[in-house]
């Protein structure tokens, strides 16, 4: 960096995850495939441009299986959905791609798992999240919901014997819900861990990232969406970390000039659901204010990649 200048501070690792990498790539090649239309039940992630995208091109998102007509495509979207909505979709016979990010496919197996182990469950994550109840919907009986802090005193008691274990959504901030596993320990001293942690690693490499250049930045873009849990997450990390203003937008014309007021150096990142194309545009809009002299901080390299559904995978040469 200029000792002078104004200068940006790229976040890296930042934009696509692999989860959303498939999930994306899954409707793509459903629409080569099979034609328009295709139906995806919500958003095939949280993110506007793409769904906006996906739209020109003949996708058509609904709420739920009962709005699609009967025997058509359905793409089931990252954030996984619960048994109920599989059955719906089995009954009106919808011909079903699953687009579930492994990692959240990987919690539902949890689910079931201490569920049938006798165990109740207190799952730390954000209630109406599209994850959040597909999950739950594993074991709607024994999975209660801890939503922040204020969850903890809101969660039930239980007998002394009872088998408890903690999972969690997986694009939480990790430090928030640590604090809030440490006051469920406090609350239940029996509460067992997780086998692995469930915060998905793309989640935590973005966190890190913005870290490690939170303290150096005045200011902190984040482009995502307001829906997407992971995006939100990084503005609260930047602010946490010495940022002194953080914001969270979806096109660079929504950066507001005034923010730039005493501003030497700019981070930016991106959620996991952002594609790169966004996070350019961001940069050339802040070049065009001056903000020119451009490094990028790489944390880790991300290497992780995820298999499509079986039905959209290429065949297999043979030999």
């Amino acid at each position: 960096m200029t000792s002078t200048g104004k200068n940006v501070l790229l976040a890296a690792p930042r934009g696509y995850c692999a989860g959303v990498d498939r999930a994306v790539e899954t409707v793509e090649k459903a629409l080569e495939k099979y034609g328009a239309p295709i139906y995806v039940r919500k958003e095939i992630v949280h993110n506007k441009y793409v769904v906006e995208t996906l739209s020109k091109r003949g996708v058509i998102f609904v709420e739920e299986t009962d709005e699609v007509p009967e025997g058509a495509h359905v793409v089931f979207s990252a954030h996984g959905v619960s048994p109920a909505v599989r059955e719906s979709a089995q009954q009106r016979q919808l011909i079903a791609l699953d687009a579930s990010c492994p990692l959240v496919t990987k919690v539902h197996n949890e689910v079931k798992r201490f569920a049938r182990d006798g165990y109740h469950i207190l799952l730390v994550g954000h209630e109406g999240h599209e994850e959040v109840e597909g999950t739950a919907g594993e074991a709607p009986d024994v999975v209660h919901l801890v939503d922040g802090v204020e969850g903890v005193d809101a969660a039930p008691q239980f007998p002394e014997d009872q088998k408890l274990v903690w999972l969690s959504q997986t694009t939480l901030s990790v430090d928030e819900t640590m604090e809030i596993v440490a006051l469920l320990r406090k609350k239940y001293p029996n509460l067992e861990d997780p086998p692995s942690d469930d915060i998905c690693y793309a989640t935590q490499n973005r966190q890190v990232a913005v870290k490690a250049i939170a303290e150096k930045c005045e200011l902190m873009i984040v482009v995502g969406s307001q829906n997407s849990s992971n995006s939100k997450r990084l503005v609260e990390v930047a602010l946490q970390n010495g940022t002194r203003g953080a914001h969270l937008i979806d096109y660079a014309h929504q950066i507001d000039d005034a923010w730039f007021d005493g501003v030497t150096t700019v981070g930016v990142t991106s959620g996991a659901s952002v594609p790169e194309i966004l996070v350019r545009e961001v940069v050339e809009y802040l070049a065009e204010r001056g903000y020119d002299n451009v490094e990028q901080v790489t944390t880790t390299t991300e290497t992780i990649t995820f298999a499509l559904p079986r039905d959209l995978r290429p065949p297999r040469q043979a030999g």
